[in-house]
């Protein structure tokens, strides 16, 4: 079959629409002048590589040649990955939200005047008429009916919609002052009240692990010694490690669960999520001292390290659901299976350990011709049942050692080997964190050449590329990626006193003020400057990833208490003003956001380390031990503060000054005296 534009594409998600009969273009101004020279409206179909539904519609939509026929006649049809241009998606997100008053998900099609206006959209289409969802092949048809015949009213409504968004996007005021300390209080209320007391996290299905929620009610807990929220904590996170969202042979987590047990996932597995959960069980871990927690953590970097990592030491996105066009294929097991592989006795132990039944607890309702009696793994079985009887432990470790082998010679998901140095900024602070609360210097060691890539490979000294291909940048200017990377470079600074990662982190913050900073009503816009984003947006809410807002507001405070720049206080604190009446009327929506607020009603503390001749004598694990949000670690040399540079190692031992302001406790050189 004949490729379309799209295979000359970087982004792996386009080329899987590269032999599609729609004549799909990319994003960009060929589709934009053939819109405006044929007056035709564009169909923008938004999504990305491991997106489940996105393959079910391409599949019976987007691979219909009666449907490409109506398209390819009556409309400019763009594909657009939201990874690679997240700023776009944002927007048309945001359109459809206000349009129906629907959250949205992906596929998102949107309907465009020539000028980029949306007019109409949706998110999956059956490609017929469906119950009372209507078909895709009728709704073509339809708007090509309107844009004909009645294509001022459209042009009409889309103005509207459009003034509508600018005006949005511009509205509210900036409180008086920060938010103050009760907004946290607040919000940790409505979490544990909205929160599933069975089951642990929120809502009955889909259910996602929402990490920001989690880590920020840890946070209330620090300030609050209030022992039923760390239970809620706890709960949340053993139901997910024993549950079907945690790939118990191979590590690491999906997206989410379409049901509320954590069972059954969508099988997709996103570098974001395993950053933010891994940097979870990293904190629950110091909260707690139960091992169970590091190996949970221990299993996520494993996962990233096998299956994630590029060939430079960047993180590819994800790894795609399907394997063989087949939804969790590669992941689920059947009982005749298990019964080929394992001994009487294995076999009989690993389904009682995982749940394993003749009739499957997982069944693909989008595909016509579904595998059949697949089961999910999950733990229904745990530590004293294994103890229960002699040899039993023993037969359930051999039965996974095989399940493992075996499970490695199928044909695994397809990666989508993107490099976004947004998603790799969250990785490679975590991973940090991992190689010194976990031991493991080969974390460590993953981490910093992540970090060597980025700025080999994506930082120009000024600009930043969203998006790092083996086939070419995408050098679009994303508030997340500078942001993330900021946030990277922060903490990777913390971990190791480099003054260079300091550098880089001041560089990016300034980069950030200048390109995505709105000096006249705080905050952050999700992107820079495009003559492509009809509207720049600051996000509103903190998704599976935290705004850009929510981002910058911790890290310029961070850098304020480690470089002592004030200008970089003022706008941390504009930015809290500047969604000071959201936190008070939604405070769950921007729950990354409250955890910067926790940390500007704290009682700040700093680390100042002189490092001697000896190393760091055993400080970073002294800190690495216990569970301290709201410090901040720091050295003597680079771009700190005056004060610090001050601050002397005495003799060749490694000396740490904890500082509150400019006032520090006596000097230590035994990590053990630090919280005496």
């Amino acid at each position: 079959m004949k490729e379309n534009r799209l295979a000359k594409e970087a982004s792996p998600y386009l080329r899987l629409h590269a032999k599609n009969p729609v004549d799909w273009y990319p994003w960009g101004e060929e589709a934009f002048a053939k819109a405006k020279k044929e007056n035709k409206p564009i169909l923008l179909s938004i999504g990305y590589s491991t997106c489940h539904w996105c393959h079910v519609m391409e599949r019976e939509s987007f691979e219909n040649k009666e449907i490409a026929k109506i398209l390819n006649a009556h409309f400019v049809a763009i594909k657009l990955d939201r990874e690679e241009r997240p700023d776009v998606d944002k927007v048309y997100m945001t359109a459809y939200h206000t349009m129906t008053g629907q959250t949205g998900g992906w596929p998102l099609n949107m309907f465009l005047t020539p000028d980029l206006t949306p007019f109409f959209g949706g998110t999956y289409f059956p490609p017929t008429d469906r119950g009372d969802r209507v078909g895709f092949k009728n709704a073509l048809l339809q708007l090509k009916d309107a844009w004909g015949n009645k294509q001022e009213q459209v042009l009409a409504s889309a103005k509207e919609l459009r003034q509508h968004m600018l005006d949005s996007s511009v509205a509210g005021k900036l409180t008086k002052t920060v938010p103050d300390a009760e907004v946290l209080g607040m919000a940790a209320q409505l979490l544990m009240e909205s929160g599933d007391a069975q089951k642990g996290g929120w809502d009955k299905g889909p259910k996602f692990p929402m990490p920001s929620h989690l880590r920020f009610l840890l946070r209330s807990w620090k300030r609050s010694g209030d022992s039923k929220v760390l239970d809620f904590v706890e709960l949340t996170a053993r139901e997910m490690a024993k549950g079907g969202i945690h790939d118990h042979l191979g590590g690491g987590f999906h997206r989410y669960t379409v049901d509320g047990k954590w069972l059954v996932p969508h099988f997709e597995k996103m570098l974001y999520d395993q950053a933010q959960l891994l940097d979870f069980y990293l904190d629950l871990y110091q909260v707690s001292r139960k091992q169970k927690y590091a190996d949970v953590a221990d299993s996520i970097c494993g996962y990233v390290l096998r299956a994630m990592r590029a060939e430079g030491g960047a993180f590819y996105c994800a790894e795609d659901a399907q394997s063989e066009g087949k939804e969790g294929k590669y992941f689920c097991w059947t009982t005749s299976e298990l019964k080929s592989l394992l001994n009487p006795d294995e076999f009989t132990e690993i389904c009682a350990y995982f749940g394993v039944t003749d009739e499957g607890n997982f069944y693909d309702h989008s595909d016509p011709e579904a595998l059949k009696a697949q089961n999910v793994l999950s733990l229904v079985k745990g530590e004293k049942w294994l103890g229960e009887k002699p040899g039993r432990e023993a037969l359930v470790l051999s039965g996974i050692k095989k399940m493992q082998v075996a499970r490695s010679s199928r044909i695994r998901p397809s990666t989508d080997d993107k490099v976004l140095a947004s998603w790799n900024g969250m990785m490679i602070g975590a991973l940090q964190r991992a190689g010194i609360v976990l031991g493991e210097k080969k974390y460590s060691a993953a981490s910093n050449k992540a970090m060597a890539f980025v700025k080999k490979e994506m930082w120009d000294g000024k600009r930043l590329a969203h998006r790092w291909h083996a086939d070419g940048l995408d050098a679009s200017e994303q508030a997340e990626s500078y942001l993330l990377m900021l946030q990277a470079s922060r903490r990777c600074y913390e971990m190791t006193l480099d003054p260079e990662l300091l550098e880089f982190a001041v560089d990016l913050a300034e980069a950030s003020i200048a390109l995505f900073h709105d000096s006249k009503k705080g905050g952050f816009f999700g992107s820079a400057v495009a003559d492509d984003v009809i509207v720049r947006l600051k996000g509103s809410y903190d998704g599976a990833m935290p705004t850009a807002s929510s981002i910058a507001v911790m890290e310029f405070l961070k850098l304020s208490e480690i470089t002592g720049r004030k200008d970089f206080q003022k706008i941390a604190e504009g930015t809290f003003r500047a969604h000071g009446e959201l936190m008070m009327l939604a405070p769950t929506s921007l729950t990354s956001m409250l955890q910067a607020l926790d940390l500007y009603h704290s009682k700040r503390q700093r680390l100042v380390l002189a490092v001697g001749a000896n190393g760091d004598a055993g400080f970073y694990a002294k800190i690495a031990a216990g569970y301290r949000p709201n410090l901040t670690l720091m050295g003597n040399k680079g771009l700190v503060d005056d004060f610090e540079k001050g601050l002397k190692a005495k003799g060749e031992k490694t000396t740490g000054y904890l500082c509150e302001g400019e006032t520090c406790q006596a000097p230590v050189t035994d990590p053990k005296l630090l919280w005496k």
